[in-house]
């Protein structure tokens, strides 16, 4: 696609139980990972593939966020949207967003590094016309349980809770919606998995094939490995 990215919302108001005590004080995607925080490396390598507006939805210790990304980093203009004082969902919190979203956006978990050309992802989806996107990698059961269907065009079936045996791809973390797209499920759905899942059954649900592992800060491990890629591969830190 030509010209800047849609809006890009980053999901980063979870809690990082997984990460045991360093959270406590520390938000997850302010972890420090190869010598800055995470959300730093995310933020530059949006702005690589033409990022300029984010909106970032904050719950656990949102205010820390905040206070350290402040509202412009790397050229891109940040937004918050905050949970409020019970948790909402990851669709809860997109919904929260929406004034600030637009009519078309891409999303991103506040926890994951993806090595993807955003802008031909954001290219193609807008190409098919369909209401939602999902990238996905072929993963036969690697990184984690595959959860998707993906017929080259489109993710036909997807179940994050309940995967099924011809599941060989995995939600790969970059994601869209068309602000229509929301309408699809009840206003009591708090999780995006569960649209995706309804977006996927409609054939609604655009796929993109994703080449590169990605990488995650979920856990002490993937923590762990992730720093150390980013510490060794310079371009992905420059």
């Amino acid at each position: 696609m030509s010209g800047p990215l849609p809006p890009v919302c980053i999901l980063a108001g979870g809690r990082g139980t997984r990460l045991g005590a360093i959270v406590k004080q520390t938000p997850k995607p302010l972890l420090e990972v190869a010598g800055e925080p995470f959300l730093f490396h995310q933020l530059r390598l949006l702005s690589r593939y033409g990022a300029t507006r984010v909106v970032m939805c904050v719950g656990y210790l949102g205010d820390e966020i905040e206070r350290r990304i402040g509202f412009s980093r790397f050229g891109i203009e940040i937004e918050y949207a905050y949970d409020g004082a019970t948790p909402v969902g990851t669709l809860g919190a997109i919904r929260q967003a929406l004034p600030a979203l637009g009519e078309r956006f891409l999303i991103l978990y506040g926890d994951t590094y993806l090595r993807i050309e955003y802008d031909a992802v954001a290219g193609a989806w807008e190409n098919s016309g369909l209401m939602g996107l999902m990238t996905v990698l072929r993963n036969h059961g690697q990184w984690d349980a595959s959860n998707a269907k993906f017929d080259g065009q489109r993710v036909t079936a997807y179940d994050k809770d309940r995967p099924t045996p011809a599941m060989d791809w995995i939600d790969y973390g970059l994601g869209g919606l068309c602000a229509k797209a929301i309408d699809v499920i009840g206003t009591g759905v708090s999780e995006l998995s569960d649209l995706y899942r309804e977006l996927a059954a409609g054939r609604q649900l655009f796929g993109f094939a994703a080449t590169k592992r990605f990488y995650e800060i979920g856990t002490p491990d993937s923590l762990a490995e992730t720093s150390t890629f980013l510490a060794e591969e310079p371009w992905a830190v420059d």
